[in-house]
This record gives structure tokens, sequence and C-alpha cells, in this order.
């Protein structure tokens, strides 16, 4: 009763708000664009708006953000195709405990990164086509991630992989999508992914706005949007206006170890998901989702998944943007205690400076966090707080360079004090490199 009571709310903030606060138009000069279509991403650059339903921009798979969220990346208009390349590559230097310097910490020089193309035609009279990928180079830097406090999810050399952020695959999506136009406000879309990311959960983080400068993974990743790489998906969705109703087929387990091969699919999992974006500022969904033995360290064990989240981005003057993002996920395992996670995660963009934060509450099981001298089905609480700044240093070719730096807090239930220590920091400096808003 209380997971669907606090995704209920949810969904009721977006739709309650006012659906009259439409992006205004241009009557001079108005592109004729199907609704959501990003080839019109970058027309506030010759004053021009799309049409009055399209108030959403694509995220990662067919996941919807706010219309007012920042595009940033490298356009190419042609006759017939349009062409978007995008990317986030963190130098940095990372240091878990630096206080408590317990043997759960630990410190790594590495580069967080990820590299993505899309290809979409102009659009056609009543449908459009969109290519996909995205690829990263993380397996470079070690097939057991990097050191992150309290994370938990998948495996390195048959062990479960915790206090660490596993690798993300070589190939993360090659997609392709196919929307049809029945009207203004109608449409109907078929997205196919190996891999790709089914209708659960809000888009992945690293395509949120709100966390686009914070190098690490959510520490509630596996309760929120850890199905954004899934080695065979097929997803169908109904837009009627402003909400969007989504059904996926996909492969529950989670990725192997080899991260540069291609998984069998499975097509053993199911997910359905409703959107909402009433206004410019706001995109809002709602998912349940039940996974096959995602687990390669617990196989057999399903997995039903519940998410809700809202993102709400506002532009403030003429070049300052305020993204946030509040998401809720829990995995209800039978016979096991359900673990839950809550986000709040904030990004101000200024014209010369970033300031960032992130706050997550977490119950996280003895086995998701490999303590053997505990219950096995002991829920432990988690909190903690990040809270980062950076700002260009430098510009090339459509390119920023931004110096930073990032700090987090944990407050970790007492009974965790014997194995992190108390109340332990972490510590980040780091060089950003990614690209300027869109270049046409």
């Amino acid at each position: 009763m209380k997971r669907t009571l606090i995704m209920l709310i949810l969904l009721a903030t977006a739709l309650t708000a006012q659906h009259g606060n439409h992006p205004e138009h241009d009557n001079h000069n108005k592109t004729a664009a199907m609704p959501g279509d990003s080839s019109a991403a970058t027309a506030h650059d010759n004053h021009q708006e799309t049409e009055p339903d399209g108030i959403y921009r694509h995220g990662s798979g067919t996941g919807w953000l706010p219309y007012n969220s920042e595009m940033t990346g490298y356009m190419i208009h042609g006759s017939k195709w349009n062409f978007m390349f995008h990317g986030n590559i963190f130098l940095r230097y990372n240091h878990q405990d630096i206080i408590n310097q317990s043997s759960r910490g630990g410190s790594k020089t590495d580069a967080p990164n990820w590299f993505m193309g899309m290809a979409e035609t102009r659009p056609w009279e009543t449908a459009r086509l969109r290519f996909s990928s995205m690829i990263s180079l993380d397996l470079l830097f070690g097939g057991k991630g990097y050191p992150l406090l309290f994370q938990s999810g998948e495996t390195y050399e048959g062990k479960p992989i915790v206090d660490r952020q596993h690798p993300h695959d070589l190939f993360s999506e090659l997609s392709v999508e196919l929307t049809q136009s029945l009207s203004s406000d109608f449409d109907l879309s078929f997205y196919l992914g190996y891999p790709g990311e089914p209708a659960l959960g809000p888009v992945a983080f690293m395509h949120r706005p709100s966390a686009q400068n914070n190098p690490d993974a959510p520490l509630g990743h596996h309760w929120q949007d850890a199905t954004h790489i899934t080695f065979g998906v097929a997803t169908a969705g109904f837009r009627y206006r402003f909400l969007k109703l989504e059904g996926s087929v996909f492969t529950g387990k989670e990725p192997d170890e080899t991260r540069y091969d291609f998984d069998k699919p499975l097509f053993d999992s199911w997910s359905v998901r409703l959107s909402a974006n009433p206004v410019k500022q706001i995109a809002a969904q709602v998912s349940y989702g039940f996974v096959e033995s995602p687990e390669a360290s617990h196989p057999g064990v399903d997995v039903r998944k519940y998410t809700a989240s809202i993102m709400y981005d506002e532009k403030i003057g003429s070049s300052a943007t305020l993204s946030n993002s509040l998401v809720w996920g829990l995995n209800d395992t039978p016979g096991d205690h359900d673990e839950g996670s809550v986000l709040l995660e904030s990004n101000l963009a200024l014209s010369r400076l970033n300031i960032y934060g992130r706050y997550e509450w977490l119950a996280k099981s003895s086995h998701e966090l490999g303590i053997q001298d505990q219950d096995h089905n002991a829920v432990y609480q988690i909190n903690a707080l990040t809270i980062g700044v950076n700002y260009p240093v430098t510009t090339l070719a459509g390119t920023s360079l931004l110096l930073g730096t990032q700090a987090s807090f944990y407050k970790p239930d007492s009974q965790l004090e014997k194995y992190y220590g108390k109340n332990p920091v972490s510590l980040q400096v780091y060089l950003r490199v990614a690209p300027l808003k869109m270049i046409h």
C-alpha cells in the first residue's frame, strides 16, 4: 500500500500542474514538427517552437525528459536526416573514505565515460525513424569498476561487487525506434534494442540534466534504472497528448562480466510505464516490472520492481537552468525484506559555474553489502549527501573542459560502523570533458 501511494502522489503532482503552460509559439516562424521531435530541439536559435503538444524531449531508451531540459551535443542537419553526437568523460582522482581509511574504501585514478550517437529522419508526413547507439570504455579501467562506498550490483570473477560501481558494457545501446503519428494528439511507437532500455524507471542517470556533472552512479541505481542496459528489449507505446503508456518485454538477466560481447537475448521479463509531461518544465513516470533472475550471484531469484519519478527543469533568466529529479525505487524479492531507495538531485547551471548535489536514502541488506557475520536478511538504512561544483577552464571546437570537485558525506546505520567507521567522507577532483549546448 505504501509503495502504491508514493507512486500515485508523484504522478498526481505532475498531472495537477497547469496544463496551459505550453511553450509559447512564434506564429510567424513555427516549425511543423512531430510532437517531441528532437530536430526541433535547437529551434530556439531561430525563434521557432514545436507544435502545441511537443512538450517533451527524448532521454534514454524511450523515456521522456522535460521540454525545458538543456540539450548538449553536436548536431548535424541534413536534407533527409539529422545526426546528433554526445558524450561525457571525467578524468579524475577518487578517494573513498578519506577519514576512517576503512578496508571498504579505496582510491583510484580513472575516467568514467560514455559516448552516444543518434540518426533521425527529418519528420515524414506521419512517421519518424530513429537509430541510437551508446558505448562506454569503462572496461579499460578494470572489471571491478571504481570505488564507491555502499554501492552494490553485478559480479566480478564470480563474486558480487560491493563498495564499487561496476563498469558499463562497451555496447550500452544499439536500437531503432519508429514513431507513427495518427493525428496531432495520437501516435504509436515501436522500439527494438540489442542492447537497449525497457520502459522501466526514469531516464537513466547519465542522461538526466540533474546528474550530468556528477561522475558517480547513484547508490540506488539498481533500484531505479539498472535496466538501462538490457540485451534484448522490445517496447510498444501509445501517446495521447501529454500522456504515454508503454509496455516492454526484455531480458531480465544483468549483463555478464565480459563487457565487450553481446549476451544471449531471453525476453523473459516484462514492464509497463505511464509517463506524463503536462507542462514544459515537468516529466513524470510510474512503472512496474517483473525481472526474471537478474543477478548472477542469485540465480532463480526473480525481482518485482516499482519506480516513480518526477523531473523539473526551469530556465532562470537568459543563461541559467535549474534541473531537479526526485526518484523512488523498490525491489520486491520473494522471501526477503523489500529494499528501497529515494534520490533527490539538483544541478544549477550558471553561465560560468555549475553547482550540484545529490541526497540518497537507501535500505540495503547484509547480502547487498557483503556482510557475512550478520543476519542474512538484516536491512540497514544509509543516508548519503554529495555536494559538488565545477567551472569551465577553456573551450575547444564546441567542447568544454570543466575543472571540478565534489565531496560525499555518509551516515549509515550505527550497526555498520564496525565495517565503515563513523560517518565516512569521500572526495574527488576531476576534469570533465563534454559538449557545449547544441552545435548546428
